[in-house]
């Protein structure tokens, strides 16, 4: 909400208001034992409001943060979208969608708009209608003149539409809901980003699991966000004690009564540093005895292989045996 403006007082104190409420809900977040244990700063949970930025990245970089999102839309949108009336002759409004859901590729940015709207808050539909030239056309409402023909529509993320204003007439059937978006997109010729003022009336709103609020819903990674850190942690932790315990580290003695040459000494390093990373497979030294330290992965599977106590082995024998 940094950049929604309001022409008034009251929106903004609404809308400070709602701040301190969340606020106030994730100061209260981990702690236990009236206070004195704060468990999401121990395990490195962030504990105030997470960014569109932060859900975007989750999204393209960790594969279960993607299947979250992903398979259940993909199982929502299975199959083709059909429009059906009572009847069994095709209706005009039946040729209508079939017609513009073929030209328009409508599935395909339904299934786009669902992942964003996943991802985010939110998500949004522009739609292009043949009653704009510009983009500064796009600020008016769509025209009631004749009929509107559909040239496309965009799906477009949190991230990529901001809320500009909202409705601030008490009287209005729209209080307190978007009256204009600043959407952000890229030129189809180039690669610069360009952003356009929209109408409410040229954009779809789109949103889940709403809440107190009318506009924002919940991300679709919040309430799993601490387990996706966690499984990070496991998963990347375990992969990187692996590799530094399965590797043995070495140790150089200079032999006594020797002096290191300031040349062998410089290169010494270098040296160490190019048979770590298997680009030497030989140490040129005099003088210095290399020896091996023993690696930690031995005592890593001693730990987790089960014991020689005969009494053990039977028992994990007999708890792993299926019933008949």
């Amino acid at each position: 909400m940094e950049r929604t403006q309001f022409p008034d007082k009251s929106g903004q104190i609404q809308v400070l208001s709602a701040l301190v409420g969340r606020m106030a809900l994730a100061s209260r977040l981990g702690y236990q034992y009236g206070g004195d244990r704060n468990v999401y700063q121990a395990l490195g949970y962030p504990e105030m409001d997470i960014d569109y930025a932060s859900y975007a990245a989750k999204y393209a970089r960790q594969d279960i943060a993607k299947a979250i999102i992903n398979r259940p839309v993909s199982a929502t949108w299975k199959g083709p979208i059909r429009l059906r009336e009572i009847g069994k002759e095709e209706t005009e409004i039946e040729k209508a969608w079939a017609e513009m859901d073929k030209r328009l590729k409508l599935r395909n940015t339904l299934v786009r708009v669902d992942k964003l709207t996943s991802i985010g808050r939110y998500g949004v539909l522009l739609m292009g209608f043949d009653d704009v030239s510009s983009r500064a056309g796009f600020l008016q409402p769509v025209s009631t003149k004749g009929n509107r023909e559909l040239l496309y529509v965009r799906p477009v993320g949190e991230g990529h539409a901001q809320i500009e204003t909202l409705v601030k007439d008490t009287r209005d059937p729209r209080y307190g809901l978007p009256e204009t978006y600043e959407i952000e997109y890229t030129e189809v010729d180039s690669s610069t980003t360009v952003s356009l003022k929209a109408h409410h009336s040229r954009v779809i709103h789109v949103t889940t699991e709403l809440l107190e609020s009318q506009i924002y819903g919940v991300p679709v990674l919040e309430s799993v966000w601490n387990r996706l850190l966690d499984l990070e942690k496991l998963v990347g932790g375990s992969a990187e004690m692996f590799w530094r315990g399965a590797r043995p580290g070495y140790q150089g003695k200079i032999k006594e009564d020797y002096t290191l040459p300031p040349e062998v000494e410089a290169t010494l390093k270098d040296q160490f540093d190019e048979f770590e990373h298997n680009l030497r497979r030989y140490l040129a030294v005099e003088g210095v005895d290399i020896e091996t330290l023993r690696p930690l992965l031995p005592a890593m599977i001693d730990q987790t292989t089960p014991s020689d106590d005969p009494t053990r082995k039977a028992s994990a024998r007999k708890t792993t045996r299926l019933p008949r």
